[in-house]
């Protein structure tokens, strides 16, 4: 199966580390992001791997060149395309879509996020419900912490609390190649009409996922994914 992956952005949010590089090559641990995102389904034989590039994309070119024997040994086949400098989400996937099959389904994700979620049990969950669309639902913490009050007295302090209730777009997918009908241009925002109008359709499944989940928007969760690294606590660590 294949893995199509958004790499494309400018990622002004964390322009402290994105004035040199796109956002994916940002490293924590010493390896580009991007790297832990393809090791992380490597480990679930997904080893096929299409980069949607855009913005200052010969970097993803340089790396995976310099870092060839070692692509070569993990089994990686890697396609990096060159999907344009201002194409939405949707226009990347819409350009790069000669590149998949016809007849298979394949994966699709952000070079900025990552989880501990079974790759596998989402893919035989996509099959076993014959939608066009599976999205990874998670939970994150709140942003801010939560107090429980009773007469004035703090009963319980949550630094991070997790609203069950509150599922969002984890970004991570299996899909059927159907879905790029809904992609108009290069002006189309995958999360927004293409989205919506599956949704709309019935063709959109929910896999929850209530364990670890985390994108790398700003320094500071950056900083977050690094001391997990470097603590050996990294979840998404999951190849030996």
């Amino acid at each position: 199966m294949k893995l199509v992956i958004f790499a494309g952005g400018i990622g002004s949010r964390l322009s402290e580390e994105t004035r040199s590089k796109p956002k994916p090559m940002v490293l924590i641990g010493g390896k580009p992001i991007i790297w832990h995102i393809m090791k992380f389904y490597s480990h679930y034989d997904v080893k096929d791997f299409i980069i949607c590039g855009g913005y200052k994309y010969k970097n993803f070119i340089n790396y995976f060149k310099n870092n060839n024997k070692e692509c070569k040994n993990l089994g990686w086949k890697i396609n990096i395309v060159n999907t344009g400098l201002k194409t939405m989400t949707g226009g990347r996937l819409k350009r790069i879509s000669r590149m998949l099959d016809n007849n298979q389904d394949f994966c699709l994700t952000y070079g900025d996020g990552l989880c501990n979620a079974n790759i596998s049990k989402l893919i035989k969950f996509h099959k076993k419900h014959k939608k066009l669309a599976t999205v990874l639902a998670v939970t994150p913490p709140a942003r801010f912490g939560s107090l429980l009050i009773k007469k004035n007295i703090v009963k319980k302090f949550d630094e991070k609390p997790i609203n069950l209730n509150n599922w969002i777009n984890g970004g991570f997918f299996v899909l059927s190649k159907k879905v790029i009908k809904f992609i108009k241009n290069d002006k189309t925002v995958w999360e927004q009409e293409p989205l919506e109008m599956i949704a709309k359709k019935r063709q959109l499944v929910a896999f929850k996922h209530k364990n670890f989940w985390g994108a790398m928007d700003t320094l500071r969760e950056k900083y977050f994914l690094e001391k997990l690294w470097q603590t050996r606590q990294a979840p998404w660590k999951i190849w030996k």
